[in-house]
């Protein structure tokens, strides 16, 4: 009722209005109301014949806007304000239209966001990177780079093709036999994608994504921060993806040996046997190939990576950082190891610290092996002859440039110049030489090297002698043990790497290392096991398996983390290192041993045996390095508490220490030489050379003159002998005597105790320094000359000044006489035995010759006493009267004894006579000085001793001044440069400075360097990680 209600009222009003449209005399206001009363009630264009708007559900009651109110007016043809009226209208519409489909879409939208399930809980599961994405990628430019859907049809694969090819590989599976099931290449080829056109896909795909202007592309830059940590994200993923292929290679591998076997067990015909075989020999060529492809690509990015890290390492060096580089963290370890080789390990603390100790059979490939590893031919080589003759440790790290150094050496040597090699390996060549003792073959000195080069995997590696069954002439006794010593040195360490270098080209029963290694080693937890000269193996032994049985660990009794199997060149001295990997590679590329399956490509070339003993050796060293400080904590703790105990009130000065210490106390006693007075060089001066020429001047001089007659053949005879004896002995002796005092007081200056302040711990470096300085010294030559002068010059005065000198000379003279002759009576007091008093009260006896010596004594004195003025020698009629005289007595005696006799007896009478004369000559000096005239005495022998004083003065004050002036001075140097030597020799030190005190020093010393060096270490190994 209401819908037919509406339609009838709805054909009123237009019947209405249609009539008062047709009325002149309609108004504009009228008739804009009616036009929009029609308008709301027309449907939309395009809309339904129903309407379900507001509008329809209003109430049936009459509206104010559908009443017409007509007047008279005069009829205006106005139609451009009708089509602004219009307008205006239609604006209206659309605006509520948009309101209200935006409204109903709203509602709409509201309803399906219900509908979905809350997807926040599983927000985890997506990696953080994709909601990153927005900030590293332009989707917007990414969006208008990616091609259109016929683009991309291009790229997707013809599925129809595919279909039947998967229909045609059924049909291949569903038949009876294998043999007939297996395509030929042909169809098999058919079911490989075009490559060619993958490649043309792909290139299209390249040129989309790299399309874009200038700078315009489709990543967004980031900082630094972030760029880095999206590189590191990249490599990340590319090691993984190589990790994946690698893995896929593995089960390919699989697959074609369990097809391999398959096919070998299998029941099918000769013929279908042998095809199928090619089948899986062209498979296993294939993965073959790929598997050296994937190895290529590893070298390719890693030769890329060794490049830009050599010129970073160059922008290092050059400074451009301007930053001081720190030690490298391989070099920081090599040090603690190279104090731990000369460090006594005392306190049961032992150097368990890992490196790599590289041991095999002589002439196994050792060296060679070392060689690749450091790239570079750096040990000296030989033909079948020991040439490793001492340990030699190789600190193997990276750097801009490939050079060597020594340890205790500032020279590098170039290893891209092979006259540095040359050089090099001449160098270590000497210094093994040089380590081997007297009689001995080898040494368990060891030689540090340390290598660096772009690309070096880093680590610390010891080449030891090689092995030997049999020793050769030449060779020490005790070589073979030495060698099995010095081996079992090294690998008893639990934490060393054993690398065992095995000869493929000898038969395996010949080999000694590995029985050596298993008991080393039972468990195998750190050996690797290396199988070099594999070329000649393969082609001289018979059964190749037999390499494969090594290679898997089962014909060695020892077990190993590894194998790899190694080609070191084909055995020319002079191939350098990058002709030996293309060799190796060439020969692995066409190996059988690859193509069988029976190596795999990571057990092969050097490359990877070097990869793989860095890594175990940093996993080594992470494991053990704390315990290892802890360890030396401990010892530290132990030793400063002993020396508290021991030296309380001691500094803790080690070997050097003490040596700087006792150089300054010895520089300090010979400036002490400067010091002493001139009185006193020249008294002792003149009593060591008085004393050093008065034998001869009394046997020789004095006593030959006093034989003549008269005055002037005295004095004669004493001028040509003073002349003779200044011409050859005089100043001879004058220098010995000299050099002899020097001595003498620097000795005491050297050894003397200083109280309280005295180290006795000094005394042996002293003595030591004294004798070598002596040694080295040498008396200026020209002294002699220049002494000869003034001596010959002193002894031709004879003119006595005053009584003073004569005096002098008169008590000179009587010390002089005196001393003789108590030296004389004691000679005849041993010749003649005890006298009657002696022997009375002492109870001593007379020997048989003394008892004859005694008989002959009296005899001459009985000769003396008839004749006081008796020559100085016996006549031969007189020697014959006494022996005859005593012989008369009962007593046989020798001519030659009675001789010696008389020369002890005529002496003793000429000293008592002469110090008669002297007391006579006291007051003579006033017939001195008139000559003698008118006097019956002469006193020529005290003018004798005058001139014999004065030259003692003269050539003491001389030589005094020669020593102050220049010999102490020369002997300060020589000391100086003793000290230096002895400096740089720690044998000397070691030798000279000894005792408890000492060594415990050097001990803490050690095992605090140690330590702190373990500690830095170990904080740039974390900052590492």
């Amino acid at each position: 009722m209401l819908r037919a209600a509406r339609i009838v009222y709805r054909g009123t009003i237009n019947k209405h209005v249609v009539k008062e449209a047709k009325s002149p005399l309609q108004n504009l206001h009228a008739h804009r109301d009616q036009l929009s009363s029609v308008n709301l009630l027309r449907p939309l264009p395009g809309s339904s014949v129903r309407c379900y708007s507001s509008f329809s559900r209003l109430p049936l009651r009459r509206s104010r806007l559908l009443t017409v109110y007509l007047a008279p007016q005069t009829h205006r043809n106005f139609w451009v304000g009708r089509l602004a009226a219009r307008l205006l209208k239609l604006r209206y519409l659309l605006l509520g239209s948009a309101v209200g489909g935006g409204y109903t879409a709203k509602k709409t939208y509201d309803q399906w966001k219900e509908m979905f399930p809350d997807l926040s809980q599983y927000k985890w599961i997506v990696p953080d990177f994709v909601w990153e994405l927005d900030e590293h990628i332009n989707f917007d430019k990414l969006s208008k780079a990616l091609p259109d859907s016929e683009d991309l049809a291009k790229l997707l694969p013809d599925f129809e093709k595919l279909g039947e090819s998967f229909s045609l590989l059924k049909g291949w599976l569903t038949s009876d036999k294998l043999s007939k099931a297996l395509p030929d290449s042909q169809d098999l080829a058919k079911l490989l994608p075009d490559f060619e056109k993958l490649g043309e896909s792909f290139s299209l795909l390249k040129g989309w994504l790299t399309s874009g202007s200038g700078d315009e592309t489709a990543f967004k830059a980031t900082d630094s921060q972030g760029f880095e940590s999206s590189d590191k994200q990249y490599k990340k993923g590319l090691l993984g993806e190589l990790i994946l292929l690698q893995e896929q290679l593995k089960q390919h591998e699989e697959e074609a040996r369990r097809a391999a076997g398959d096919i070998n067990t299998g029941t099918s015909q000769q013929k279908s046997k042998a095809t199928d075989k090619e089948k899986v020999d062209q498979l296993q060529e294939e993965l073959l190939q790929t598997q050296l492809k994937y190895q290529r690509i590893l070298e390719r990015l890693e030769k890329e990576n060794k490049d830009l890290r050599k010129l970073l390492l160059q922008k290092d060096d050059k400074g451009i950082h301007q930053r001081k580089l720190k030690k490298s963290l391989i070099d920081m370890y090599s040090e603690v190891l190279d104090i731990l080789s000369d460090y006594d390990a005392n306190y049961n603390t032992q150097d368990h610290l890992p490196r790599v100790v590289v041991v095999g059979d002589q002439s196994a490939g050792k060296t060679s092996v070392l060689e690749m590893i450091a790239q570079a031919r750096i040990f000296p080589r030989g033909s079948g002859e020991m040439m490793t003759r001492s340990p030699v440790k190789v600190t193997l790290s990276e750097g801009p440039h490939h050079v060597a150094m020594f340890k205790d050496s500032s020279r590098e040597f170039d290893l891209t110049k092979e006259s540095d090699l040359a050089a090099l390996r001449d160098e270590i060549e000497v210094r093994m030489r040089k380590s081997v003792k007297n009689g001995q073959t080898v040494s368990p000195e060891t030689i540090s090297l340390s290598v660096k080069g772009p690309g070096i995997q880093r680590m610390v590696l010891v080449d030891l002698p090689g092995v030997i069954n049999t020793m050769t002439s030449g060779m020490a006794p005790d070589t073979k043990e030495t060698i099995f010593s010095i081996s079992k040195a090294y690998m008893q360490n639990p934490n060393a790497i054993i690398l065992c270098i095995q000869d493929g080209s000898v038969d395996a029963e010949r080999s000694i290392v590995t029985d050596l290694v298993s008991q080393m080693d039972p468990q195998g937890r750190r050996t690797i096991f290396v199988l070099t000269k594999v070329d000649l193996a393969e082609k001289n032994v018979a059964s190749p398996n037999r390499i494969q049985q090594i290679i898997e660990g089962k014909l060695f009794p020892m077990k190993a983390l590894g194998y790899f199997a190694v080609v070191t060149g084909k055995g020319n001295s002079n191939e350098s290192i990058d002709s030996i990997k293309d060799y190796e590679e060439e020969f692995f590329q066409g190996s059988s041993l690859l193509k069988k399956g029976m190596l795999k490509a990571h057990q092969v070339t050097t490359k990877n045996l070097s990869l793989a003993v860095s890594d175990c050796f940093w996993k080594m060293v992470r494991a053990s390095v704390e315990q290892q400080a802890d360890a030396f904590k401990a010892t530290r703790f132990n030793l400063e508490t002993e020396w508290k105990n021991n030296y309380p009130r001691l500094r803790e000065l080690d070997r050097n220490e003490l040596f700087e210490k006792a150089k300054n106390e010895i520089l300090d006693e010979v400036i002490s030489l400067t010091q002493v007075t001139p009185k006193h060089w020249e008294e002792i001066l003149q009593k060591t050379l008085w004393e050093r020429v008065s034998t001869h001047v009394i046997e020789n001089i004095y006593l030959p003159a006093a034989q003549t007659m008269n005055s002037g053949t005295f004095n004669t005879t004493v001028d040509i002998k003073l002349k003779q004896w200044t011409d050859k002995q005089l100043p001879n002796k004058a220098v010995e005597v000299a050099w002899e005092t020097l001595q003498k007081e620097f000795s005491r200056f050297m050894t003397e105790q200083k109280g309280k302040q005295h180290d006795d711990i000094f005394d042996k470096l002293k003595e030591a320094v004294k004798e070598e300085s002596i040694k080295r010294h040498k008396w200026n030559e020209q002294a002699e000359d220049s002494l000869r002068v003034i001596q010959h010059n002193a002894l031709e005065d004879r003119s006595i000044s005053d009584k003073q000198q004569w005096d002098a000379a008169i008590h000179f003279m009587e010390d002089t006489l005196q001393s003789r002759l108590k030296d004389t009576e004691s000679v005849i007091r041993d010749m003649v035995g005890p006298d009657w008093r002696e022997r009375w009260f002492s109870w001593t006896y007379r020997t048989p010759e003394q008892h004859i010596r005694s008989e002959t004594k009296n005899e001459l004195v009985k000769m003396l006493r008839v004749n006081e003025d008796h020559p100085a020698y016996l006549a031969s009629d007189e020697v014959t009267t006494v022996r005859k005289n005593l012989e008369a007595r009962g007593v046989e005696v020798d001519p030659v004894l009675i001789k010696d006799t008389w020369h002890q007896v005529y002496r003793k009478h000429f000293l008592k006579t002469a110090l008669g004369h002297c007391n006579l000559c006291r007051r003579g000096f006033y017939y001195y000085q008139r000559h003698f005239v008118d006097s019956e005495l002469e006193c020529n022998d005290v003018v004798l001793f005058w001139r014999i004083q004065r030259m003692l003065g003269i050539t003491a004050n001389t030589l005094r001044q020669q020593l102050t002036n220049s010999e102490v001075r020369r002997l300060e140097k020589n000391v100086k440069e003793v000290l230096e030597d002895f400096a740089e020799d720690n044998g000397k030190k070691i030798n000279l400075l000894t005792g408890k005190r000492v060594q415990l020093a050097e001990d803490l010393k050690k095992v605090r360097e140690i330590q702190e060096k373990l500690e830095a270490f170990i904080e740039a190994l974390h900052q590492e990680k």
